[in-house]
């Protein structure tokens, strides 16, 4: 009998189920002659008998981590992981193990449950998805395979029965997932949950899934391959699929949401300018009921509107009219897209499945680099990291006040502490963590304790082993990739969620405008597309535009990948840099330098009369919130109308219509009618600003 599960272990897998420092210390004894001595059962059980006396046992059907070890390691240690090798050795002629299997006779159905008469005579593909679209399972290739083609009966061996009475009371009441299907450069399908993320590391051996989050794997493994059945189901041809399992999909009444829309439409008539202080406590009783009810991203979308009449109050630079606009447009937009029943599940658009944190396992996480900002005289960092295992961005943040005299920047800040090491370290370093809490918002915090441990190693940029998610090199691909997205309003108020590495094809053009002080870059992807790489000057990272040139004009070596947050402009993509890798990491914010650096060349910057017609007419709509629509000063409605009709002469005639509308419902006593206008206006504004 084959174990055609131990020859799929490749390197990497074995990796994520114990560590790299293990895995290389097994291989090496390995291949140096310590090979231990194998013995197969009649059921497939292996057993190796090891050069130190130690016995380790592997049972059959069952994945490394129940393998048994007399060593006195934890876990999954080198002994099993040389019993895998060894094995993998004595049969490294034997056929591929992960060619497809024959179709069962029974396939499982969408919901979990098994084929009944027409379902079990469709085509061998079934409720899995086998045979449907371009990621369904056939042809040669291991990775064409989808763990929505699990039967129940497999799927109960392999989590038990309590793991999986878990996952059934929650797919009674419902859940929203993200499923991203295997491909030639990333095999291991990944299932997003709210809970984790669910990685299906062997091909059709469900044993050997994983989830990041600490705990136990069974119940997110069952959630995972029911919104593989449900993604193979209702979108077999999406690389990524966003999908609802379970619960029903009638409209609830959610009086907390409603509550803070009300909210919002009463701080929008009274303005930013007059709203009293009796408005703190209408703000926390809405917010103790929306955490109660589990509305997680209308709750941070509350907190940023608190924040800003609170900076407002403060007369803090914090305080931005076009911020506290986009939050009073926010509210209510996610409580339009639940009742009008839009295409993005209710869950997502409120955030009901997140949990507030989400201790994870041990992780590995790579540096992206780090933004820098000050505001009012606080400095914030904000380390990005990389998660592969989830395909995804954790950002750690801190905070620092400037003593007068004494300015911070990012510079002397890369050298302050944090989780035993420096920011520049985690900045441009690897980090694998036992202690990494994962907040909803995707912010990262290292928890304390004796047995928590975090180590930071120096990073060399090899960014090619990151997932493809997060890992863009044909710019083009990732450029209708952003414009699949939903609008901004409505997606998950996650930290960095724009955050992706660009694999370099060459620098082009690098460029200085000296009025806004921006260094701008073309760059182009290395199969395929152009981008643009921007900085602007900022007193508290005076070196960060020498840095950036320095990097991308090749001082360090031929720059392979630029870090940042991407979005869609006029001319294309435009990637914020956050690190540049080249024969070094190169984190522009923490460089060194006084910014006294001279920058050649010229940025061609031809008019935009449609971004120009767009902030003209954005803000007006900031005004009219900063003062409050029952207080807007005479004459307002004629700049509505011209703004409007500005809009109308650059084709963007909907918009303008928005704003004509607007105009008319400001009468003497504006009400219900003249938020709604607002409303309306500031939406279409922002998703026609994001979609250009």
């Amino acid at each position: 009998m084959i174990r055609t599960d131990l020859l799929a272990l490749t390197p990497e897998v074995l990796a994520a189920l114990s560590n790299r420092g293990l895995v290389r210390r097994a291989a090496k004894a390995v291949e140096g002659g310590e090979a231990p001595t194998l013995a197969v059962d009649d059921d497939g059980a292996v057993r190796a008998a090891h050069p130190d006396g130690v016995t380790s046992t592997l049972p059959a059907g069952a994945p490394l981590a129940t393998g048994v070890c007399s060593c006195a390691a934890p876990g999954v240690c080198r002994h099993l992981l040389a019993l895998v090798l060894t094995y993998q050795r004595q049969h490294a002629n034997d056929p591929d193990p992960a060619s497809p299997p024959p179709a069962p006779a029974d396939e499982p159905t969408g919901d979990g449950g098994p084929a009944t008469g027409a379902e079990a005579g469709r085509d061998t593909a079934g409720a899995g998805g086998a045979g449907h679209g371009p990621f369904a399972v056939g042809g040669d290739e291991p990775w064409r395979w989808s763990p929505g083609d699990v039967s129940d009966e497999e799927l109960a061996a392999a989590v038990g029965a309590p793991a999986l009475a878990v996952a059934e009371r929650r797919r009674r009441g419902g859940y929203t997932a993200v499923v991203r299907r295997p491909g030639p450069e990333d095999p291991v399908p990944q299932v997003e949950l709210s809970t984790g993320t669910v990685r299906f590391l062997v091909p059709r051996q469900i044993g050997y899934a994983r989830s990041d989050a600490a705990g136990g794997d069974g119940a997110a493994v069952a959630l995972a391959v029911w919104a593989c059945r449900a993604a193979d189901r209702e979108q077999p041809d999406r690389r990524e699929a966003q999908v609802r399992v379970g619960g029903t999909v009638s409209v609830v009444d959610r009086p907390a949401l409603d509550a803070a829309v009300t909210l919002a439409g009463e701080v929008l008539l009274a303005g930013a300018v007059h709203t009293g202080a009796g408005v703190a406590a209408r703000l926390a009783a809405v917010r103790r009921d929306l955490d109660a009810a589990g509305l997680r991203w209308p709750l941070l979308a509350l907190d940023e509107l608190a924040g800003q009449l609170d900076a407002y109050d403060a007369r803090s630079a914090r305080y931005r009219p076009e911020t506290l606009a986009e939050v009073l447009a926010e509210l209510p937009a996610r409580r339009r897209a639940v009742v009008n029943g839009g295409a993005t599940p209710a869950q997502r658009v409120l955030g009901t499945d997140e949990p507030a944190e989400t201790p994870l396992r041990r992780l590995r996480l790579t540096g992206l680099g780090a933004r820098v900002r000050e505001t009012a005289g606080e400095v914030a960092v904000d380390v990005v990291l990389a998660h592969p295992a989830a395909a995804g961005v954790l950002v750690l943040r801190r905070e620092f006040t400037a003593a007068e005299g004494d300015p911070l920047t990012g510079h002397t800040l890369a050298g302050r502490r944090v989780a035993g090491s420096t920011l520049g370290a985690l900045a441009a370093g690897n980090v694998v963590s036992e202690s990494a809490v994962r907040s909803a918002a995707h912010r990262l915090r290292f928890a304390a304790g004796r047995l928590a441990r975090t180590a930071v190693t120096p990073g060399t940029g090899s960014w090619a082993e990151l997932p493809p998610a997060l890992l863009a090199r044909d710019l083009d691909a990732l450029a209708a990739t952003l414009a699949e997205r939903p609008p901004r309003l409505l997606r998950p108020r996650t930290a960095a969620e724009s955050v992706r590495v660009l694999a370099l094809g060459e620098v082009r053009a690098i460029g200085y405008a000296a009025g806004e002080q921006r260094l701008e870059a073309t760059v182009t992807g290395a199969a395929g597309g152009v981008a643009k790489v921007s900085a602007v000057h900022r007193a508290v990272a005076p070196g960060a535009l020498d840095a950036l040139a320095a990097a991308l004009g090749g001082t360090h070596g031929t720059p392979r990948y630029v870090s940042g947050t991407v979005r869609r402009g006029a001319g294309g993509l435009v990637v914020e840099a956050l690190a540049v890798v080249a024969d070094t990491v190169v984190v522009p914010d923490l460089a060194a330098g006084a910014g006294d650096g001279e920058l050649a060349g010229a940025v061609a910057d031809p008019p935009d009369p449609v971004a120009g017609a767009l902030r003209a007419a954005s803000s007006l709509l900031a005004q009219a919130a900063h003062t409050g629509l029952r207080q807007l000063p005479g004459g307002f409605r004629d700049r509505l109308r011209d703004a409007g009709a500005g809009l109308a002469r650059v084709g963007l005639d909907r918009c303008g219509a928005a704003l004509t509308d607007l105009a008319g419902a400001l009468g003497a006593d504006p009400g219900d009618a003249a938020v709604r206008a607002w409303v309306d206006a500031q939406i279409r504004l922002l998703v026609t600003a994001e979609s250009r």
